[in-house]
């Protein structure tokens, strides 16, 4: 095996392991931030609310949100199918459609929450 071709799936899991860290240390961040200025209002006297403790604990979430997520999953999916088919190499054909199952999978999970949570 040759030198560089040993980068190639190296940079692949450096790289996903840096977004990964960047995406924990934004939300740690970002609900320390929120801490602080809630201690900040407490120390300075104000109150907080019966809505805002609530909207802390339990934030709100779209009603929209699985749709989206299963749209775009699906959509993720129906584009690798068509890369796949595009591609023009038939040992690529199989496998890519193969890997386009899981978000295909992963999409229509959403749907179906969607569906049972406008019903329930």
């Amino acid at each position: 095996m040759n030198g560089h071709e040993v980068w190639v799936p190296m940079s692949m899991f450096i790289g996903l392991s840096v977004v990964l860290s960047l995406w924990v240390w934004f939300r740690y961040k970002a609900k320390r931030d929120m801490q602080v200025t809630i201690r900040t209002a407490i120390e300075k006297g104000q109150g907080l609310s019966p809505e805002l403790i609530e909207n802390l604990v339990n934030p709100r979430v779209s009603p929209q949100r699985d749709l989206r997520r299963g749209i775009i999953s699906v959509l993720i999916a129906v584009a690798l199918a068509l890369f796949a088919l595009f591609i023009g190499e038939e040992d690529a054909v199989g496998p890519l459609l193969g890997i386009s199952m899981f978000p295909l999978s992963i999409g229509v999970g959403y749907l179906l929450m969607h569906r049972i949570g406008k019903s329930a």
